[in-house]
C-alpha cells in the first residue's frame, strides 16, 4: 500500500501492516499528518506525491507483489498535487500478474475511463454529522 495523502503511523492501515508483517507493506509519502491541503504546504504535497507516484512505478513495473493499493491518489490527482496523466500511464503499463487499486475521493473522469471496475461509497448518515467524534478502531 502507498499512501499519497496520510503520514502517520496510528491509523487501521499501520496497526494492520504491523500484525501482517512482510505480507503487507505500507510506504507512506505525506509531508505531516495533517489530511488538509492548504497553500502553505502545497508545494511539500506536491513533491510528496512525486515521490510516491516514482516509488509506484518501480514497484508495479518490478512484479514483486500480487496487489498494489494507491491510497488516496485519486484525491491527489483531483487536488493538483499529481498528473492524472501519469496515473493513466501507471494503470495501462501494469503487469497483468499485478492488481492495481486505486483509492479516493473525486476520481478523475480519465481514471474511471480505463479502471475495470469503478465504485462510488457515499455516506448517507454518519455521526460526524452531529459533532461525534472520530471513535479509534472504527472511524481509524
Amino acid at each position: 500500500m502507498i499512501q499519497f495523502i496520510k503520514g502517520y503511523a496510528d491509523i487501521g492501515e499501520g496497526r494492520f501492516a504491523c500484525e501482517m508483517g512482510e505480507r503487507f507493506v505500507l510506504k507512506q509519502f505525506a509531508c505531516d499528518p495533517c489530511r488538509n491541503i492548504d497553500e502553505a504546504k502545497l508545494k511539500q504535497r506536491k513533491e510528496a506525491c512525486e515521490e510516491a507516484i516514482r516509488y509506484a512505478e518501480e514497484v508495479v513495473s518490478g512484479g514483486g507483489f500480487g496487489v498494489v493499493i494507491l491510497d488516496e491518489v485519486c484525491n491527489a490527482a483531483h487536488h493538483g498535487l499529481l498528473d492524472c496523466a501519469r496515473i493513466v500511464e501507471l494503470i495501462k503499463r501494469a503487469p497483468e500478474n499485478v492488481e492495481l487499486v486505486v483509492t479516493g475521493r473525486n476520481a478523475p473522469p480519465e481514471l474511471i475511463e480505463v479502471a475495470d471496475y469503478v465504485t462510488e461509497m457515499r455516506s448517507v448518515r454518519h455521526p460526524h454529522e452531529k459533532g461525534t467524534p472520530a471513535r479509534r478502531g472504527i472511524d481509524y
